[in-house]
């Protein structure tokens, strides 16, 4: 049986694969455990293996590396035209090994486990600064925006800011400064400096 392009569609306890030759028709189709694949794929000669591009797609993709296969990182997006008919993991296993292929596909870096935490840190912050700006806009006109803040420098910049702007607008802002300003204290471990007042 001669492997051309792979595609896996990972679920949370098991996978799906599809293979197509290179006339793309297809050769294989599978249903594995993760170390089941891992046997499967070990003495195969297989021109490329594609794969959603999500959290396990990078463990994954770096162990079939270590095999030696070229692999490709998809985002779930660009996959989907792909898909001829109603959603099953076979599906989309066949539409990943047909994506794959493509010359003008966009793909996905293989990151490290470094790299993948680097960016959890990132999202971990990306949602602090929304549920800081959403908590202090749904209490809006229950509490002044200047409730709670940590010293006399941000409370000028933030009746400058109120002066000029509509109050949502200056809650938004200060949800966000607030979110910067944790950010600052947990990146660098140092205590909490409030902000200099300028001269006037």
């Amino acid at each position: 049986m001669n492997i051309h392009t792979i595609g896996i569609d990972l679920g949370k306890t098991s996978l799906h694969l599809v293979g197509l030759s290179d006339r793309g028709e297809v050769v294989v189709r599978k249903h594995f455990s993760r170390a089941q694949l891992l046997r499967f794929t070990a003495n195969r000669e297989v021109h490329l293996i594609g794969m959603e591009a999500c959290g396990g797609s990078h463990f994954l993709g770096r162990a079939l590396q270590q095999q030696g296969h070229e692999v490709r990182l998809i985002p779930a997006q660009y996959v989907k035209p792909y898909v001829k008919t109603n959603k099953s993991d076979y599906i989309d296993a066949e539409a990943i090994a047909e994506a794959v292929g493509r010359p003008r596909m966009r793909f996905v870096p293989i990151k490290s486990d470094d790299q993948l935490d680097l960016q959890s840190l990132h999202r971990v912050r990306e949602t602090g600064e929304r549920i800081s700006a959403k908590t202090v806009c749904a209490r809006g006109t229950r509490c002044s925006p200047a409730e709670g803040q940590p010293g006399p420098g941000l409370k000028v910049w933030l009746d400058t800011l109120t002066a000029r702007t509509h109050r949502n607008v200056a809650c938004v802002a200060l949800a966000n400064k607030l979110a910067r300003m944790a950010w600052a204290v947990l990146a660098t471990g140092e205590a909490h400096r409030a902000p200099q007042l300028a001269a006037v």
